[in-house]
């Protein structure tokens, strides 16, 4: 993504990840994921500044990330960490000690999911947000782990940290701000889940998808499929429709074939014909490849 577009995504995501933190977290001893959660912890325990102590932590990991991949893959993840660890002491003192709400439980979703929103705007932007998950991705390019393992791996630690230092209620509320951080992150990343894939099996496969076009205005992509119990060849039928057309995809499938096997699968958003346009942030500088009209 052209840096003209990445930089205001990497500095607001990176003032609300500071917000999550200073409004929501530290002020109740609730930790967050990452580095940032270590600098939380040890800031309630001996009284460091959070914003030193994540810039501090984050070094080491920072240095391998450079090492692994690069400076121009870390780049966007050393500005974020440096913004906000500078910015994080010099801003906290500005909000209220008490926070918004004395309840830890709401602090801790509240914070989780603004941090998320913040986080999902730095990955928007092509960086990260420092610590455990540039830890995580280091050891999937290593070890060839899952991302979402070595995420999980990583900030066990930091739960485990909280346990320790809060007892294990501080740890179930870090484990509620990584769960709503993630989710509002993916929110961020992929969008509402707004469309709907339905996968049929049918012995009648032109007269399905042909009620399917004339009745909901959706294309359908067929192919051939084998049943593995009946060594069968079966036709099996791909569209994508809209959430709320789910049930009239049901009810035009059976008046064609009742015996019909329907599948539906969530999906997050759909670009193309009949949905969102396919749209591409392009550098005019840069030469632009040739593509031909029409569709191949």
């Amino acid at each position: 993504m052209p840096t003209l577009w990445a930089s205001p995504l990497l500095t607001g995501g990176t003032l609300i990840w500071i917000v999550s933190v200073a409004v929501f977290l530290a002020p109740f001893d609730i930790a967050p994921a990452g580095v940032s959660g270590a600098a939380v912890i040890l800031n309630s325990w001996v009284g460091t500044p959070i914003g030193l102590v994540t810039l501090l932590g984050n070094l080491p990991i920072l240095y391998l990330a450079h090492r692994r991949f690069g400076w121009a893959t870390v780049a966007s993840t050393v500005y974020c960490v440096v913004l906000f660890s500078l910015l994080t002491d010099i801003i906290t003192p500005m909000f209220p000690a008490q926070g918004i709400s004395d309840d830890p439980l709401l602090n801790a979703l509240f914070g989780g999911v603004i941090g998320g929103v913040g986080a999902g705007f730095i990955y928007k932007a092509g960086g990260t947000s420092g610590g455990t998950s540039t830890l995580a991705r280091i050891l999937q390019d290593k070890f060839g782990m899952p991302l979402s393992t070595t995420y999980l791996y990583t900030n066990l630690v930091v739960v485990g940290f909280a346990g320790l230092v809060y007892g294990w209620e501080g740890a179930l509320y870090a484990i509620v701000v990584l769960a709503t951080e993630g989710a509002a992150s993916d929110y961020i990343l992929e969008g509402p889940s707004v469309v709907r894939n339905g996968i049929i099996i049918t012995n009648h496969p032109k007269a399905v998808a042909q009620a399917i076009m004339e009745t909901m205005q959706r294309g359908v992509t067929g192919w051939q499929a084998v049943g593995m119990y009946t060594g069968q060849e079966r036709t099996m039928l791909l569209v994508t429709v809209a959430r709320f057309q789910i049930d009239q995809l049901r009810q035009t499938v059976a008046a064609v074939d009742p015996e019909a096997f329907i599948v539906i699968g969530q999906a997050h958003v759909a670009y193309g014909q009949g949905f969102l346009r396919t749209t591409q942030l392009f550098d005019p500088q840069k030469p632009q490849p040739k593509v031909p009209s029409g569709a191949d």
